[in-house]
């Protein structure tokens, strides 16, 4: 198996190199391929030219037994196709026998957001006596003000922030960067926060310049952010749960039935393409749908 180990390094670098992707997306990429790896192992397939297209279908088969999820099993089979597609640019295969393995659709499903009422509970949920309570509402304030990923909101640095400009420097995914900005209401809660709560969590670490810090004063996790959104959860009125992008939903939604125009809220969200912004429009117009049908003397 030396030969395709030696082929997914090369490809690993091709995706550092040329196409620029994050670690996070990188190490997905390599999760799916290695279990592709153990497949071919299982089958004694030893080198990448003598897969077919029988046994991409058996691979795919084998997914489902597992009970992946549908949207886990595009995404194998798309890394996979991804990897055979630079094999064969590379010559190191003839063909790709994923190329012609259908994805199955993913679910329609429409993003969970917050009503603003909702939000409004959420933001009362935060005591702001201690440090950590402080950090939490600077927190919550700084996601639903932004949009932004947790993921980048757990790598802003202190100098990211500019309080004359209220933005904030985010590097996004393939280390894009972009300037967002944030209101009053996140200003207030982050001052307070760097000027208090934050001086008393970081302890002895006087190098660490990561703008979020956990309770032993080390940079906050994208684990931690989610414990500490599920305890606002619980200690709110609120039923039901909460994931991160939850808020990022939020604040696209909030933006586009307030009047903001679909190219902005792209550029806001940092994506990379009008498509993946355009599924809040869905969002919207239910939201106007309920409206109409609650308001309306002859719905």
């Amino acid at each position: 198996m030396e030969n395709v180990n030696n082929s997914l390094k090369l490809f690993i670098e091709y995706l550092q190199i040329e196409k620029n992707y994050s670690q996070y997306t990188i190490e997905h990429y390599h999760h799916d391929i290695d279990d592709f790896i153990k497949f071919m192992t299982e089958q004694v397939i030893e080198d990448c030219r003598n897969v077919q297209y029988l046994d991409a279908r058996l691979y795919l088969t084998r997914l489902y037994e597992r009970k992946l999820a549908r949207k886990s099993v595009a995404r194998k089979i798309s890394a996979l196709r991804s990897f055979f597609k630079f094999l064969v640019r590379e010559k190191l295969t003839e063909e790709n026998p994923f190329a012609s393995v259908s994805i199955p659709k993913a679910e329609k499903r429409l993003p969970d957001f917050f009503y603003e009422d909702e939000l409004q509970l959420l933001f009362q949920s935060c005591e702001t006596d201690t440090p950590l309570g402080q950090r939490n509402k600077a927190l919550l304030e700084l996601l639903y003000a932004t949009g932004i990923r947790v993921s980048e909101c757990c790598r802003i640095r202190l100098k990211d922030l500019d309080f004359y400009m209220s933005t904030v420097l985010v590097h996004g995914k393939g280390n894009k960067q972009r300037y967002v900005p944030f209101g009053s209401f996140a200003e207030d809660a982050l001052e307070k926060y760097i000027s208090n709560g934050r001086k008393k969590l970081l302890s002895q670490q006087e190098t660490n310049d990561s703008l979020f810090l956990n309770h032993r004063g080390g940079p906050l996790t994208d684990r931690g952010v989610r414990k500490i959104l599920n305890s606002m959860i619980e200690n709110s009125s609120l039923d039901g749960k909460i994931h991160p992008h939850m808020l990022r939903h939020t604040f696209a939604t909030h933006l586009l039935n307030n009047g903001a125009d679909m190219r902005s809220v792209q550029e806001l969200l940092g994506h990379e393409f009008l498509s993946s912004t355009q599924v809040y429009t869905h969002v919207t117009n239910e939201h106007l749908r309920k409206t109409y049908m609650s308001h309306h003397p002859r719905a």
